[in-house]
């Protein structure tokens, strides 16, 4: 089966967030089940950056506003397309905001380009090389199955559609309409029309033939008022066609055994000496509590107000928080004014360091107010560091909450907690504490936590089943 991904970015070449790593992680592992998949994205500076010996495969002479590449290359063992277009993407700063941090005036043209692009690989574009199936994935994707649906391809060229955030839709005037190469007569309610806007997501929420999202419960969130951000009718409408399927992590990658930034580990004794390092790193003294991290963007999605709110009880308890992250202003401010001997902050984002975090901290604190799937706490676990999750998303998904009957069947990975507020987050906090006391029941919920499948084995055969599910129908 060939399958084409559309996506904003893909690590190892560019990164923002989970997306990011969904996306470089799929087509490895994917293989194994007898798929071939080619990754298309934006020829952003970064990403010419390190490719090459790159060849022409196609050429546009017309991709919104001026002539574009597109180019096969092969980066970290990724079968590449990129859509090299430098009138949209050889730009400063990063794949969606500007130097001042403000998004392009542009994006909508940007990415509709790339979802276009696909549209064309989809109807022949490459000499030699078709696609049984397109997977695209958010807003930045969004437009893709839209534009095969109106080339007569649907029926020869499947399409899924991942939501990975349902929080960014794309949004576009109605004024654009021409610009995006779209059809006026689908702009209604039913279609492409949000609000008396374009959302390329809803786009791809009404003309993909199956719609995912990355856990379980989020797919359900998605589908209430409170989650669903205004979208949640038309999800309602296709629930039929929609999945929740879990991310995975690169379990090599993320591997205490043989992580380069991990001293020798073997949790619960392992954390000595990886525990001491991230003490001195963070300039922390030794404490009574558990050494708590958070690696985040700084934003209120992912509850770190509530943090700083509850973060005296931590302390209280003889806990210490090593932070790193960046985001918005405010927080990034507030959290260095809460520095001191049991707070350390790091403003920015260091890979390395991440892990060095991972491996030394106790416990991993995600207190999101949403949460889509969540990776760091998968990172948690499979590092014996025990995360401290609210319940919601893949977080509810993925953490067993230490209650009475998951401690006796001696089954429990973590804390969770509800509802999302600092006051719960606070007597989360102190249960933490209260479990880290317990040395015996700490070091199974360690042992539990290292024990659980956090690779994309599971993940990968659900796509590739929806796969399979697709290329039948055609």
């Amino acid at each position: 089966m060939q399958v084409l991904s559309v996506t904003s970015e893909c690590v190892p070449l560019i990164k923002t967030g989970g997306l990011a790593d969904v996306a470089g992680a799929l087509p490895g592992a994917l293989a194994p089940f007898g798929v071939t998949m080619r990754t298309l994205l934006p020829g952003y500076p970064v990403v010419m950056g390190m490719v090459k010996d790159a060849r022409p495969v196609a050429r546009f002479d017309n991709c919104f506003g001026g002539p574009a590449d597109l180019l096969a290359a092969t980066v970290a063992g990724l079968d590449l397309l990129i859509l090299d277009a430098p009138h949209l993407y050889d730009r400063p700063a990063g794949p969606y905001l500007n130097q001042s941090g403000v998004d392009w005036v542009d994006n909508p043209e940007r990415f509709a380009a790339l979802s276009w692009a696909a549209s064309e690989i989809a109807n022949g574009a490459i000499k030699d090389w078709q696609p049984d199936l397109v997977h695209a994935h958010d807003w930045q994707g969004g437009l893709a199955p839209y534009y095969i649906a109106r080339s007569g391809a649907a029926g020869r060229v499947r399409t899924v559609l991942t939501i990975h955030n349902i929080a960014f839709q794309g949004l576009a005037p109605a004024s654009k309409i021409a610009a995006l190469r779209l059809d006026p007569a689908d702009f209604h309610a039913d279609a492409l029309e949000y609000w008396g806007q374009i959302s390329a997501l809803k786009a791809g929420l009404v003309f993909a033939d199956k719609l995912t999202t990355v856990s379980p419960t989020y797919a359900e969130e998605l589908m209430t008022p409170e989650f669903g951000m205004g979208l949640q009718g038309v999800l309602r409408d296709r629930r039929a066609d929609f999945t929740g399927i879990l991310n995975g992590i690169d379990d090599e990658v993320w591997s205490p055994a043989s992580d380069a930034e991990v001293k020798t580990y073997k949790a619960p004794k392992g954390k000595g000496p990886n525990k001491q390092r991230l003490r001195e790193e963070f300039g922390l003294a030794e404490a009574g509590g558990p050494l708590c991290v958070v690696v985040s963007r700084l934003t209120e999605q992912k509850g770190l107000d509530l943090l700083l709110q509850a973060l005296p009880t931590l302390i209280g308890r003889g806990g210490q928080l090593a932070l790193l992250g960046s985001g918005d202003p405010w927080l990034e401010d507030a959290f260095r004014r809460a520095a001191g001997p049991n707070v350390g902050i790091r403003i920015g984002y260091d890979e390395a360091l991440s892990h060095r975090m991972i491996a030394g901290g106790d416990a991993i604190l995600v207190p999101s107010r949403f949460e889509p799937c969540g990776l760091t706490q998968l990172y948690g676990l499979r590092y014996g560091t025990l995360p401290l999750v609210a319940l919601t998303g893949g977080l509810a998904d993925t953490v067993i909450p230490a209650t009475p009957a998951s401690i006796g069947a001696q089954v429990a990975t973590g804390v969770q907690f509800y509802p999302v507020s600092a006051e719960a987050l606070s007597n989360a906090l102190n249960k933490l504490c209260d479990l880290y006391e317990q040395p015996e029941s700490w070091a199974k919920m360690q042992r539990n936590a290292m024990g659980q499948a956090v690779g994309w084995d599971q993940s990968a055969a659900r796509y590739a089943a929806l796969y399979d599910s697709l290329m039948t129908k055609r």
